[in-house]
């Protein structure tokens, strides 16, 4: 099984470091898959190339860099599903936010079959740590809501940091436009396309260093599209 890991990163010269070498650790142990990261970065001048190439000697990770045709998250993941060629796709972030000690568990149940493997921090189990309580308490709401009315098996539909099977996302028009709803648009899709999803417990960490740039009142929106989307239509079997 061949997987890119693909990180969206705009001025992650702090944590780019400390993610890089904990995908290594954690890939090391994974002896039935092979992994490729794939950094893209929205402008030559970002602060994260030169300090992902300074840390890069020390990992067995193969690393390459790609600019970002279009500036911007959401165009950053698309690029990163286009380019690749692995079986599978993995989109995480920069930040430290993502725990990498379940990547063991995660390429396991893309062997058993599944299109999406979820980490999920609202089924038993999942934690969230930190981060802004009216934001923790939409991301949980959605998910847990879209889980109830859906049937759709994660409690965590909106959490970035999932395993995607390459050819399950080609088979679908992705149409996000704005940032990491693609995520959830992605997700919702596969399922009402038949894909089989699945998910495990994570916990998820606020980011100590850098900044955020989730833009949660204006993305709101956007994630409410792919939210209806999915509560109101019905999947073919």
């Amino acid at each position: 099984m061949k997987i890119d890991i693909v990180i969206p990163v705009y001025n992650e010269a702090e944590n780019i470091g400390e993610t890089l070498r904990a995908i290594d650790r954690n890939t090391r142990k994974i002896t039935d898959a092979d992994f490729q990261v794939n950094i893209v970065y929205d402008f030559p001048e970002d602060n994260t190339v030169p300090a992902a190439r300074n840390v890069a000697p020390e990992l067995m990770l193969p690393i390459k860099f790609s600019l970002n045709p279009v500036r911007g998250v959401v165009n950053a993941i698309k690029s990163g599903f286009k380019s690749s060629t692995a079986d599978f796709v993995l989109i995480t972030m920069a930040d430290m936010s993502d725990d990498y000690s379940i990547l063991d568990e995660m390429v396991g149940l893309a062997n058993k079959g599944y299109d999406i493997v979820c980490p999920s921090r609202y089924m038993k189990g999942g934690k969230l740590v930190g981060g802004p309580p009216f934001k923790q308490f939409l991301s949980r709401m959605a998910g847990l809501t879209m889980h109830w009315f859906s049937g759709i098996p994660t409690h965590d539909a909106t959490n970035s940091y999932k395993l995607y099977r390459l050819a399950s996302v080609k088979q679908i028009k992705i149409e996000s436009e704005g940032g990491f709803e693609i995520g959830t648009e992605i997700t919702a899709k596969v399922f009402r396309n038949g894909g089989k999803i699945t998910e495990l417990p994570t916990t998820w960490y606020d980011r100590e260093k850098g900044k955020s740039r989730f833009k949660l009142l204006k993305w709101i929106p956007k994630y409410l599209k792919w939210y209806f989307y999915l509560i109101k239509g019905k999947r073919n079997k």
